[in-house]
């Protein structure tokens, strides 16, 4: 039987809180993608690697999202974001509120 990883060798995330500034109303699949894009066309596929990159939340309505990463490429991500221009031909202004430790405390501090 397998032994669970002890927590002081898991993964530390990291929660970026992020909205898209747009006259147009994006779907999770859209965003999920352009992220993935700009992300491999800045850090390339061994850079993406690392960051275990994830959507853990997207609304629509708001244009407000969470996504989910290690805690040692926070500011390569955030720069993967700030140099994301359009999503399906369209031009968006990508702006980060912030980031934590939880997803709880992501949701409270920034998205509320």
């Amino acid at each position: 039987m397998l032994k669970p990883i002890p927590s002081t060798m898991r993964e530390r995330n990291r929660y970026i809180a992020f909205e898209l500034i747009s006259g147009h109303r994006f779907c999770r699949e859209d965003v999920t993608k352009a992220v993935w894009r700009s992300s491999l066309r800045f850090l390339g596929e061994r850079g993406v690697s690392e960051t275990s990159l994830w959507m853990m939340e997207w609304d629509k309505e708001k244009q407000r999202g969470i996504l989910k990463v290690n805690n040692r490429c926070v500011d390569d991500v955030r720069a993967a974001l700030a140099l994301m221009k359009e999503i399906n031909k369209i031009r968006v202004i990508p702006y980060v509120f912030g980031v934590s430790g939880t997803v709880k405390k992501t949701r409270e501090k920034y998205l509320s």
